[in-house]
Order: C-alpha cells, then sequence, then structure tokens
C-alpha cells in the first residue's frame, strides 16, 4: 500500500509540473501575428503591386510600436527575384542603432520566405524601425496614387511609417526618406504578445 501511495504522489507532482511547464508567465497563451495583411489592406497598399528589380539598392521599411509588449518569433519576406544573402534588420528608432540583423536565402522570385529567429523582445509603445537592404522589391500603391494617413493599427502593430535610403549591400543604413504614397515590400514579421 506504502508503494502505491507513493506512486499516486509522484503521478500527481508530474502530471501538476506538466500542466504549469506549458503556460506563460501569467497564465495565457498569445497568437502569433502577422501585420502585413491588415496594414495593406488598412493603407490601401493592396490595390496594386508592381515588381521592381534590379533598380538600385536601398535600405527600406516601415517604423513601428507594439500596443503590447512582446516579441518577434520570425521574419517574413516576398521580393520578385532570388537573393542569397537577403539582409533584414531591426532598429531601435530612437536611437536609430541596430538590434539585430538576419540573413536569408531567397531561393525563388514572388514566393514568401519565412525564418525563425530567436525571439526579439518589444516593449509596449516602444517606436522600432523594420528594414530590408536589398535592390529588388514589390512596389505597392492605391490605385488612384493618393497617400496613406499614418499611423495604422494592425492587430497589436502600429505602422507609424514608411521609408528608405540609399545603400549598398555591404552596408546597413538607417532610412530617412519618408513617403506616404505607396510601400515597398514586402517584409514583415511574426509578433506575439507575452504580457
Amino acid at each position: 500500500m506504502k508503494t502505491l501511495k507513493t506512486i499516486f504522489s509522484l503521478l500527481t507532482i508530474a502530471i501538476f509540473t506538466i500542466s504549469c511547464s506549458g503556460d506563460d508567465d501569467n497564465g495565457v497563451s498569445y497568437s502569433e501575428e502577422n501585420p502585413l495583411d491588415l496594414y495593406l489592406s488598412a493603407s490601401g497598399f493592396s490595390q496594386k503591386a508592381v515588381d521592381q528589380k534590379n533598380v538600385g539598392i536601398y535600405e527600406y521599411g516601415f517604423s513601428f510600436k507594439p500596443k503590447v509588449t512582446g516579441k518577434i518569433n520570425a521574419l517574413i519576406v516576398k521580393i520578385p527575384d532570388v537573393n542569397p544573402a537577403l539582409r533584414l534588420t531591426i532598429w531601435d528608432a530612437a536611437t536609430k542603432t541596430v538590434i539585430k540583423s538576419e540573413i536569408l536565402n531567397v531561393t525563388t522570385a514572388n514566393v514568401t520566405f519565412e525564418k525563425s529567429i530567436s525571439p526579439i523582445a518589444l516593449q509596449k509603445d516602444k517606436e522600432y524601425f523594420f528594414t530590408i537592404n536589398s535592390d529588388d522589391w514589390i512596389n505597392r500603391t492605391k490605385s488612384d496614387g493618393s497617400a496613406a494617413t499614418y499611423p495604422i493599427t494592425a492587430g497589436n502593430i502600429i505602422i507609424t511609417g514608411y521609408a528608405f535610403s540609399e545603400s549598398t549591400a555591404e552596408e546597413t543604413v538607417f532610412p530617412t526618406n519618408a513617403r506616404n504614397t505607396y510601400y515597398a515590400g514586402d517584409m514583415t514579421f511574426k509578433f506575439q504578445q507575452t504580457e
């Protein structure tokens, strides 16, 4: 009988440990979000898309603020050409410093590529910039060519603007030329709320 009680106690502890280890710190698990489709729809930049290939190297992308504390778990890109060393970068927008850069091997044009990364922690209401370094992009505009109005809310991500800077394949340059009549892409990320 003592052996049976010991086995029952160990089994109870194991079940409790397993059930608790699957939860986040606050007991809630949040789904990942990809803000790109909501951003393109809300801005109107989903209306017209034209491939641009080999037209000069730029560092381009969008600035954003998370509405909640969270993390980026993966980077996603689709461009109209092959690029074995496509660099994507997350910046601190206030200090214009690189938080992290990742290289993606884009082996097929106009196919979405995703790379899981070590999570990048993001603070609620802090502004970041997400860029790509490339001479290829999908130029997205409204059908009538009019401007979008920022900020644009896309789930738990607020897109605060789009900008670019001339660059080279070797250098990472913070984008300073803001535009609101188009979006060059497609690049995005998977964001997950953590608290």
